[in-house]
């Protein structure tokens, strides 16, 4: 399908194609469902075509929903996906020697995964996980393919995604409860009535995944899954799928989208990512924010020069096809000259033009806090740790602790205390406990006469103001952890958040000790903050 090798970025050139491809497999879906005898008994159809057809509209709406960010074409994918598997589409496929049909299985089961991954659907994953191992195990036993390793390679990485998150929700009978961290109604506290904000809304998001060893799936990282669902709203439908499939028309345009738009991706050389940055900086809404979110190994200065720019503290990695293996440099580079595969903060000056949110969750991202706003436009930094403890540090694979308290703070929170599991009840009267800290939060924020007005600027959007938030109880509650002794294991932002006010507030971290006590286990936190110091 032509639509899939168009380029991803921008949001028009390849609009037509897809109209144009969903229209052309729609129209077969429906000559088929009309003339179905007639296929079968004299051109002999067989049923595992017809799941190709079907394979191929799920796909479609899958990406679609890629391009859009809208997760009701996730919800369509996801009918089309679960009727092949319903009506056993693909069944006789094993019965016939013919090694490609097997892989359009193996195929379909794997975008399935992906799917349900999205939609949270985690016991339906552990299911067809199974499935596809069993799939995986004949497949191999019956052809003589070289293939086996890869096959074998998206079962260990899918298992590996479904054990990611480090602390699960029990039911009284010890059954694991899903959630989502989806925004929902009612999760951002509401802005306080006369309150002067900005009016900017959140249009685009580069999520960006560059870090070594962490776990991944289907070119996404652990981190990119996580801010992918911080940056999307809980679809309304999501429990209930619709029974009607191809009920949506991609070509209609939403009234109001629901959530920004989206790029994903997965280890981008230096010339991928500027231009993914480019067309969306080119195609930036009036009164829009673009947010870039950089999960990704440092890169670090070699060596110090009598000026300082903003290309002299290093950055993070992108990728190259040549002289990078396991994350080193092979070829020896003259000491005095730049890592060109590096995102320098320098780079993202020319994007500083309009309202600009970034996230750098990296080893080096302490090197964006030499900013400087040229422009005068709204601009806000909020940067990761740079060191963790070594408890935390051998967690990394598994996804960041800032990237899990950007995308959930109480599984970060419990995480970090070395809780693995939470009852239910517990966890929903923590959660109801963590809505009064964010309206608190909110406050602070909002009140403080010192603070920077870039941070008031992004504070009427939802999503941001949320980020926001969560950035300042990960602060807060990172300071009051005894674990967490050097300043360097605390995140940062340009421009600086007034820290009284803010991430050291006396009120703040009663409600960290509250929150430590409730889950019992607030011999990790200094009981007064002096004694940190």
């Amino acid at each position: 399908m032509v639509m899939f090798y168009l380029p991803q970025y921008g949001h028009k050139q390849w609009q037509s194609y897809f109209g144009r491809t969903f229209d052309v497999y729609t129209k077969l879906w429906k000559f088929q469902q009309q003339h179905r005898q007639v296929l079968d008994s004299r051109y002999g159809l067989k049923r595992w075509q017809i799941g190709e057809v079907a394979s191929k509209i799920g796909q479609l709406y899958y990406h679609y929903y890629l391009r859009t960010s809208e997760t009701s074409y996730l919800n369509e994918a996801f009918s089309f996906y679960s009727a092949i598997r319903q009506r056993s589409y693909y069944f006789q496929v094993n019965k016939e020697d013919r090694p490609e049909l097997v892989v359009k299985k193996l195929r379909y089961y794997a975008r399935y995964i992906v799917v349900c991954l999205l939609l949270n659907k985690m016991d339906l994953v552990k299911v067809l996980v199974k499935e596809l191992s069993e799939e995986i195990e004949d497949y191999t036993q019956r052809f003589n393919t070289e293939d086996q390793l890869e096959w074998n390679l998206v079962l260990q990485e899918v298992a590996a995604f479904v054990e990611a998150d480090p602390v699960v929700i029990l039911n009284d009978n010890n059954s694991v409860v899903v959630t989502s961290n989806r925004l929902q109604e009612g999760s951002v506290p509401p802005l306080e009535q006369g309150m002067v904000v900005g009016q900017l809304v959140l249009a685009d998001a580069l999520i960006i995944g560059n870090c070594n060893n962490q776990v991944k799936f289907s070119e996404l990282t652990i981190d990119m899954f996580r801010m992918l669902q911080a940056l999307e709203r809980e679809p309304v439908n999501l429990a209930t799928q619709t029974s009607k499939q191809g009920t949506l028309e991609p070509s209609e345009k939403p009234a109001k989208r629901e959530n920004p738009h989206k790029y994903l991706l997965y280890k981008p050389t230096f010339s991928q990512l500027f231009t993914f940055l480019s067309a969306s900086f080119k195609e930036l809404p009036a009164n829009s924010v673009l947010l870039v979110y950089l999960s990704a190994t440092g890169v670090f200065p070699t060596g110090h020069s009598d000026y300082e720019g903003p290309y002299d503290f290093g950055g993070v990695l992108t990728n190259t096809n040549r002289d990078v293996v396991n994350g080193e440099t092979v070829q020896k580079r003259n000491q005095a000259q730049k890592e060109m595969h590096c995102l320098h903060p320098g780079d993202l000056f020319p994007f500083t033009r309009k309202p600009l949110f970034v996230i750098v969750d990296s080893s080096n991202s302490t090197a964006y806090k030499n900013f400087t706003n040229l422009f005068g436009q709204p601009l806000v930094c909020l940067l990761s740790p740079t060191v963790y403890p070594k408890s935390v540090q051998d967690q990394s694979q598994r996804g960041s602790l800032f990237t899990l308290f950007l995308y959930s703070p109480l599984l970060a929170f419990s995480s970090v205390c070395g809780l693995n599991s939470v009852r239910r009840g517990l966890w929903e009267r923590a959660q109801e406990f963590l809505r009064k800290v964010y309206r608190d939060i909110g406050q602070m924020i909002t009140r403080s006469r010192n603070i920077d007005q870039a941070f008031l600027q992004f504070f009427g959007d939802e999503f941001l103001r949320l980020l926001l938030i969560r950035f300042v109880f990960c602060s807060a509650a990172l300071r009051l952890h005894k674990l967490f002794r050097e300043s360097r294991s605390f995140p940062e932002s340009y421009p600086e958040l007034p820290k009284q006010d803010t991430v050291e507030s006396s009120l703040l971290q009663k409600h960290i000790l509250d929150l430590a006590t409730m889950l019992d286990v607030q011999s990790l936190f200094w009981d007064d903050s002096l004694e940190a110091y």
